[in-house]
C-alpha cells in the first residue's frame, strides 16, 4: 500500500486503492493527537482559498468571455462595412472608368472636327 501523505502530525490524506474513485480522498485522523480543532480550522481556511480562487477564474472567464464577444462583434461590423465599401468602390470605378472612357471618346471626334476643318480651311 503507498504511504500516506502528512499535512500534520494528527490528519493524514492518502489516495483511494485501486477499485475507488481518483477524484476521492481518504482521511485518517490519529488518536494520539488532539489538534483536531486546528486541523479543521486549516482545512476550513484551504477549503475557502480554494472556494475564492475558483470565484476569480470565474470571474476572469465571464470576462474573457464578454471580450470575445464583443471582438466577434466587432469584426463582423468591420467585415460588412469592408464589403459595403469594396460595393461603393467598384460602383465608383465603373462610373469613372467609363466617364473617362466618354471623355477620351469626346476628345477623339473634337480633335476629328478641329482636324478636318483646318483641313477644308487650309484647301481654299
Amino acid at each position: 500500500m503507498a504511504a500516506p501523505y502528512r499535512s500534520r502530525d494528527g490528519l493524514s490524506a492518502r489516495p483511494v486503492g485501486y477499485g475507488g474513485n481518483s477524484d476521492e480522498i481518504q482521511l485518517r485522523i490519529d488518536p494520539m493527537h488532539s489538534d483536531f480543532d486546528d486541523e479543521v480550522t486549516g482545512l476550513r481556511k484551504q477549503v475557502r482559498r480554494l472556494r475564492d480562487v475558483a470565484q476569480e477564474i470565474e470571474t476572469e472567464a465571464t470576462f474573457q468571455n464578454d471580450f470575445l464577444n464583443q471582438l466577434q462583434m466587432t469584426l463582423t461590423k468591420a467585415q460588412a462595412g469592408v464589403k459595403n465599401n469594396m460595393k461603393r468602390l467598384n460602383k465608383s470605378i465603373i462610373w469613372e472608368g467609363s466617364s473617362h472612357v466618354m471623355h477620351v471618346v469626346l476628345f477623339a471626334l473634337l480633335l476629328f472636327f478641329l482636324v478636318y476643318f483646318w483641313s477644308k480651311l487650309s484647301r481654299k
